[in-house]
């Protein structure tokens, strides 16, 4: 059985008015498009400089503040007293205002009468974001 190829049938199958009208919408588009960056690129602008203004950081590291068994506080690898605290902690504010978080721990021998003095200042330096707790056996930071 022999098979006929028939020529030159498959070219009058394919539309090309449809093609070429995409051709023409896209080769409009781009020009249009080629427009509008120019007017941008054109455009002077002065923009204002914020002098005092700060990096973003995603998340504030917490001020830790260590208390040992007889109530002495350290912070910063440092032994500090509850007004050398209160100074760190309105720096720490200062820093991070409305962000600024610390983190306590406590020895398990410690009174809370220390802790609960350390939360005070923290209030009192507008310090929101604490967090109290107790774990022995480490050694103050």
């Amino acid at each position: 059985m022999a098979l006929r190829i028939r020529k030159g049938t498959t070219a009058d199958q394919v539309p090309m008015t449809p093609m070429i009208d995409v051709v023409f919408n896209l080769l409009i588009f781009f020009l249009v498009a080629s427009k509008f960056a120019e007017v941008e690129r054109d455009l002077r602008l002065r923009t204002p400089e914020a002098s005092a203004a700060k990096p973003a950081t995603s998340q504030v590291a917490p001020l830790e503040v260590s208390i040992d068994a007889q109530g002495r506080y350290y912070a910063k690898g440092a032994f500090r007293t509850l007004s050398q605290l209160e100074l760190l902690l309105r720096q720490e504010y200062a820093n991070n205002p409305g962000r600024a978080k610390v983190r306590i721990r406590a020895d398990e021998q410690c009174r809370w009468q220390a802790v609960v003095a350390v939360i005070n200042k923290c209030l009192e330096c507008n310090i929101r974001d604490y967090v109290a707790g107790v774990g022995g056996g480490e050694t103050p930071r």
